[in-house]
């Protein structure tokens, strides 16, 4: 094999009990172009990890990297991965995951035939559905748009990635979430070829790592951090008034609305959270300040309680159970009824995300 490859797959991997085996071999045993396989073992042993991976001794297309950090996180793994990359295109995998049959081939022809800068997989978790992510418009397979295909609401980099383009690109250090989420915000909105592999291989999601454990939960400035270093990022300044828009109502929908989503129970929130929360959505408003005529109005009633710190914590828990009874008026209507039919209204966002789940 060439020593530069046509695609770097980069596979973290911090601890043997991951199914480390599964993820390289769906990349090494089911692809036939030329491909390496680079697991970076973080804070663990190469030895150890090696010994894991016996059936592929001796495999050219493999190789190991160590970084010892002391940060559990994915942040410095995938970059150090990235730092080593010296193919045409980059693919980063999480070590529980698994490629189906196949994948990189067809990603990779994509690639090829469209001239596209970054190929974006479908995902399935395995034994389970499609990820209706990103809700592209129907029948779309390439040139995709990050406004017209809702890009943005795929925050994980997967699939290929030229590394002419975006080479220089790499995962935001120092964070407790959303340390991807920069990256691919440069990538939808660079104007650079983007296709789907819309009824490929699918890239397969695994929740059967045995070495999850419960961890003390992170205050909201901490989970939100990312959005401020986006929000300040020049970038993001240099796009156009829809891009911002469309950008915007994503976070807010998935990432402001998600943290009170994954915060129930009230003795969890502090005043100090309830502070950081209502600054950060702030900041965001001011950026695309008619988000709130295209959100629904369910949405609209939860941005009040979030921005108005006098409403108690419990009536801003209530509201976030309401925002998803997603048959209910005012779930499906938006904050103007002169934006029923925008792209981003609720109609038409639940509309496209069956579409793209129930595709194969």
């Amino acid at each position: 094999m060439s020593p530069d490859p046509d695609v770097d797959v980069i596979i973290p991997v911090h601890d043997p009990r991951r199914p480390i085996a599964r993820a390289v071999g769906s990349v090494l045993d089911r692809n036939t172009v030329a491909l390496r396989a680079t697991v970076v073992c973080h804070n663990t042993s190469v030895a150890t990890i090696r010994s894991l991976l016996t059936v592929h001794d001796g495999d050219p297309r493999l190789r190991f990297l160590a970084l010892e950090d002391g940060i559990r996180s994915p942040t410095g793994p995938f970059n150090h991965g990235l730092d080593a990359a010296t193919g045409r295109f980059t693919s980063v995998m999480g070590s529980d995951d698994e490629l189906e049959p196949g994948a990189i081939d067809s990603w990779l022809s994509i690639a090829d035939r469209d001239r596209a800068s970054v190929v974006i997989p479908r995902l399935r978790h395995f034994g389970g559905r499609n990820v209706p992510t990103p809700p592209v418009r129907p029948g779309r397979r390439r040139n995709l748009d990050a406004v017209k295909d809702r890009l943005s609401y795929r925050s994980a980099p997967l699939g290929l990635v030229s590394r002419r383009e975006f080479g220089a690109e790499r995962f935001v250090p120092d964070l407790g979430s959303g340390e991807d989420v920069a990256y691919v915000t440069a990538l939808w909105f660079s104007g650079h070829p983007i296709s789907f592999d819309r009824h490929g291989p699918a890239y397969l999601i695994h929740n059967d790592a045995q070495d999850r454990v419960t961890t003390t939960q992170k205050p909201v400035s901490a989970d939100l951090e990312f959005l401020r270093l986006l929000a300040h990022d020049p970038r993001f300044g240099r796009i156009s008034e829809k891009q911002r828009l469309a950008l915007v109502i994503k976070l807010i929908r998935i990432h402001i609305f998600g943290v009170v989503t994954n915060r129930p129970a009230l003795e969890s929130w502090t005043e100090a959270d309830r502070h950081h929360l209502a600054e950060t959505t702030r900041q965001l408003l001011a950026i695309a300040p008619a988000t709130r005529r295209i959100l629904s109005r369910a949405d609209g009633r939860m941005l009040d309680a979030i921005l108005d710190l006098a409403v108690p914590t419990q009536n801003l828990l209530a509201r976030g159970l309401e925002r998803r009874q997603f048959l209910r008026p005012s779930s499906i209507l938006p904050g103007s009824l002169h934006h029923f039919l925008a792209r981003e209204a609720p109609v038409r966002m639940m509309t496209a995300s069956v579409l793209v789940r129930g595709a194969r």
